[in-house]
């Protein structure tokens, strides 16, 4: 166990996926309060920090002994020291409370990195875009040598992920100057019914077997509200729209015809720059539900392995087998799909570098147009967590090696990474990428990941983003994740947006 004693928790967010990142195997505890040490245990690594006005001190004890200690005082660029507090105003209180973490998760960084030794590939970031800052300051013309120095100087970033850093901002830069996305906005539909419910999966679904009787109904309220979405945003042009989940092919060919059919009608997805559905489970799709997307007009959709291991599907609840994922994907061929991307997952139970070679060999054969490397994050909501399942996992220095062969064999099949986006508790620390052939990138990714358009979201579970650009400030307004509240409150689901739009829609 490592405990964790902090005065005040104003920064408990920033210092806590620091350290478990150090310790990914250990139980974190937090003691508020140093006056409760007399709860900590003696044996354990114990973690204090202190932080008074600018004072940062932080120390790593074993038992009574002191290992290591690191104290400093901060003093902001702005506004000037001998200012109190109270006159700050509150752009110099954003500037010093960001210098103040910052500081002090540098601090922290060099106590653990003092105590065990180790060095983490993304530094201090803990955050889920690193590649956010980097695309902003390419935006403002920023030379790559100064973001590099910025980047290790800063956040102890490593050369290797600084450059892919780089690299992926980069792509990003190109294609986002290629549409006015401020002055646009994208809409997610979201689906939440899947075949069955995989181990590590924590997204708001229901099996289609035990919840199909609601689909239906699901469909009628989702309609409602597809309609009021398509007059809410009048001044601006719809960017992209993507169905997602669960599992939109979940629904059988009747419902998916009728729900494409609305969609057309209400929001002109022809009129977009992407549109695209998941297709997502080898085991939801057929011939006609592909031709139906087809005939829609989709322009994107995705076929999603995570790993073409047969005894590992089994194991992770995935109820198709390595011959589905095929035979879907030839399906999708023949049905005049152009843009078919695959995900997969390093760092499944029991997968070690030979399973994750044979799955990218298989991935070669099919040659989609994208692939998606997911590195695993156990959710707190996944029942890989929830049941406490006993597998075998990679350490951190497999993991590394198996993402380091996604990226080869990437480089080698002719994709390039294109948006990049990380989760707490990932394996080794790292990241999942999208990587795709050039002109088949996944737009909608980039913007949602990158927060630079507002996102109109619909349906349980669903989480509207609104993006002010002029206020540099980011709204959000949330469905409820119950299927059964969805259906029942989804005129209170509408009316939220409503009312928020009503409130802040001019300044959009």
């Amino acid at each position: 166990m490592i405990q964790i004693i902090i005065t005040g928790d104003e920064y408990e967010n920033d210092i806590c996926p620091l350290i478990k990142a150090f310790y990914p195997e250990e139980e974190i505890k937090v003691i508020r309060n140093s006056a409760d040490r007399n709860e900590t245990e003696k044996e354990s690594i114990t973690i204090t920090v202190e932080i008074v006005d600018s004072y940062l001190c932080v120390q790593g004890l074993k038992g009574q002994e002191l290992l290591c200690k690191e104290e400093e005082e901060v003093f902001p660029s702005a506004p000037d020291k001998a200012v109190t507090e109270l006159s700050y105003t509150h752009d110099q209180q954003v500037t010093r409370k960001k210098e103040i973490r910052n500081h002090l998760k540098r601090m922290i960084y060099r106590l653990l990195h003092n105590m065990t030794g180790r060095e983490l590939p993304w530094g201090t970031l803990t955050g889920i875009r690193p590649t956010k800052m980097v695309l902003e300051k390419l935006e403002a013309g920023e030379k790559e040598a100064d973001i590099r120095r910025f980047m290790s100087e800063e956040y102890y970033c490593s050369q290797k992920k600084t450059e892919l850093s780089l690299m992926v901002a980069g792509r990003e830069n190109r294609l986002l100057k290629d549409m006015d996305y401020r002055n646009g906005y994208s809409i997610y539909i979201g689906i939440p019914f899947c075949p069955s419910t995989c181990l590590y999966c924590s997204f708001t679904s229901y099996s289609i077997q035990k919840f199909g009787n609601l689909a239906e109904a699901y469909l009628e309220a989702l309609f409602k509200e597809i309609s009021y979405a398509a007059g809410v945003l009048k001044n601006k042009k719809l960017t992209t729209v993507y169905i997602g989940g669960g599992t939109p092919t979940t629904l059988n060919e009747e419902q998916l015809e009728r729900l494409l059919t609305h969609i057309d009608k209400k929001l002109k997805p022809s009129q977009t720059m992407e549109y695209t559905v998941e297709a997502g489970r080898p085991d939801s799709i057929t011939g006609d539900k592909l031709k139906i997307l087809k005939a829609h007009g989709v322009t994107r959709i995705s076929i999603n392995p995570q790993t073409m291991e047969q005894k590992t599907l089994d194991l992770i609840g995935r109820r198709h087998t390595v011959d589905e994922i095929r035979d879907a994907f030839a399906l999708a061929r023949k049905a005049g799909h152009d843009n078919i991307n695959m995900d997969i997952i390093v760092g499944l139970p029991g997968e070690r570098m030979k399973e994750v070679t044979y799955t990218l060999e298989e991935i070669r054969k099919l040659k989609p147009d994208s692939l998606t490397v997911h590195t695993l994050a156990l959710k707190r909501a996944s029942r890989l967590n929830t049941e406490n399942v006993e597998y075998d996992s990679a350490n951190y220095k497999e993991a590394s090696e198996m993402v380091d062969a996604t990226a080869h064999f990437a480089e080698a099949q002719g994709y390039g990474p294109y948006y990049l986006y990380r989760q707490k508790n990932m394996a080794g620390n790292l990241e999942n990428i999208g990587y795709a052939l050039e002109g088949k990138e996944g737009l909608y990714n980039i913007l949602i990941m990158e927060e630079k358009q507002t996102i109109l979201a619909l349906g349980a579970g669903a989480q509207s983003k609104f993006v002010f650009h002029e206020e540099n400030r980011i709204e959000r307004v949330e469905n409820v994740k119950s299927l059964v509240d969805y259906i029942a409150r989804i005129d209170e689901m509408i009316e939220r947006k409503n009312i928020f739009l009503t409130e802040n829609g001019h300044l959009l």
